[in-house]
């Protein structure tokens, strides 16, 4: 077991309480996060990246539930931000391990992917937040506004990431 695993746990659990607290809508969100948080575990990916990803994940979802956001008006943009760069950073170790593409040796090679594979990220995430909204539940908050703003969070995380990352390696 490592501490992933932990954080794993609490998505098994979440499905479980997030149906029974909110319905359906809700069990799709936290089987979406379950699924997400097995991503580090399949491929192998250190600790303390999958720590931060998987916790970041349920965070978000949780966050979505208690409604913190519509609380703290700071809060899906900062979400979005460390989100979407784990996301990326995660996109690219998963994409080389699976040697879908070679390791990039240059930091700017690095830079490039990860910020790539997140606003890739974050633009399917506002796709799927509109889809959510349009066909399962009118209650997915949408807008022009909230759009934009969570994808340049998205952006800006992806480039951070990417950033650290490329110092990092």
């Amino acid at each position: 077991m490592v501490a992933g695993d932990v954080v794993r746990a609490l998505a098994v659990a979440s499905v479980v309480v997030g149906t029974w607290r909110a319905g359906l809508v809700a069990c799709a969100l936290f089987l979406l996060v379950l699924g997400g948080t097995l991503v580090p575990r399949a491929i192998g990916a250190p600790a303390g990246l999958d720590v931060a990803y998987c916790s970041t994940l349920l965070f978000a979802a949780w966050s979505a539930q208690l409604e913190w956001y519509a609380a703290v008006d700071w809060l899906d943009l900062a979400v979005h931000a460390v989100a979407t760069g784990l996301v990326a950073v995660m996109a690219l170790l998963a994409l080389v391990r699976w040697r879908v593409v070679a390791e990039p040796a240059a930091a700017p090679d690095r830079i490039v992917l990860v910020t790539g594979l997140g606003a890739t990220a974050a633009v399917l995430w506002e796709v799927g937040e509109w889809a959510g909204h349009t066909f399962l539940d009118p209650r997915i908050y949408v807008g022009y506004a909230d759009t934009i703003g969570d994808l340049a969070a998205g952006l800006v995380g992806s480039v951070v990431a990417a950033v650290v990352l490329a110092r990092r390696s």
